[in-house]
């Protein structure tokens, strides 16, 4: 995918759901992946045309793996003229070596969003920018669907009452093999997986199934993706 087709479906997601305000400063969450580093590049190619004035900052929660480098991260962020903060933690020494987690997924979450998050206020930043993508946005459905029974996605803007920030996802118009495509044109600095708990998970369960149906349905993707804009399931 191009830079200017990846700038186009960001402005798109943020003026259809009026993601952006003046004067904002977005905190992008950057964890080494296709994702984050792919949005950091929209937002900052977005901020130099956007009408509505804002402000970047880009915040990666140092887990405590061994050999996680971020000084490729740190020239990206060089380049793009936007501030780049480390946030060191004992999260991994703290999952599973003190505590010994058997299922770590769920406690590492909370303690990165908590640490991310207090970094986002001691920033003075009002929303930040997470890098779910239409792939991310279907199969959310189709997991809360099938595990839990219900009709639930991600939205395009959440209010955080607990914290007083917004989330944002200007890249629910993007599909996650765009920015496969993007990350390797533009040879993203993405940081391979170091998570010892990686494995196969609910949600690869629905990425493969979701695959298999396109494949046996094309187009089913899209439609799953147009039934959520239509209905009032963002509305929630």
């Amino acid at each position: 995918m191009e830079l200017k087709r990846l700038l186009s479906l960001t402005r798109k997601a943020v003026d259809d759901y009026k993601q952006i305000n003046e004067g904002d400063k977005i905190a992008v969450g950057i964890s080494g992946g296709k994702d984050s580093l792919t949005l950091l590049y929209a937002l900052a190619g977005l901020r130099r045309f956007y009408p509505e004035k804002y402000e970047l900052c880009a915040i990666t929660v140092d887990l405590g793996f061994e050999n996680f480098n971020t000084s490729k991260i740190a020239r990206l962020c060089e380049k793009l003229e936007v501030p780049y903060t480390v946030v060191d933690s004992e999260i991994y020494n703290i999952v599973f070596n003190e505590r010994k987690e058997s299922n770590p997924c769920s406690l590492c979450s909370k303690m990165r969003k908590g640490s991310l998050n207090e970094a986002i206020k001691k920033l003075g930043c009002n929303k930040v920018a997470y890098g779910h993508h239409k792939d991310d946005i279907v199969e959310t459905m189709l997991m809360s669907l099938i595990f839990e029974g219900r009709f639930h996605t991600f939205k395009p803007v959440t209010y955080l009452d607990r914290t007083q920030i917004t989330a944002i996802r200007p890249l629910l118009y993007v599909e996650e093999a765009d920015i496969i495509g993007f990350a390797n044109k533009m040879d993203l600095p993405v940081l391979g997986k170091k998570c010892p708990a990686d494995g196969y998970t609910k949600r690869e369960y629905v990425k493969d199934l979701l695959k298999q149906l396109n494949h046996e349905n094309p187009g089913v993707k899209d439609r799953m993706f147009t039934a959520i804009v239509r209905s009032n399931l963002w509305e929630n």
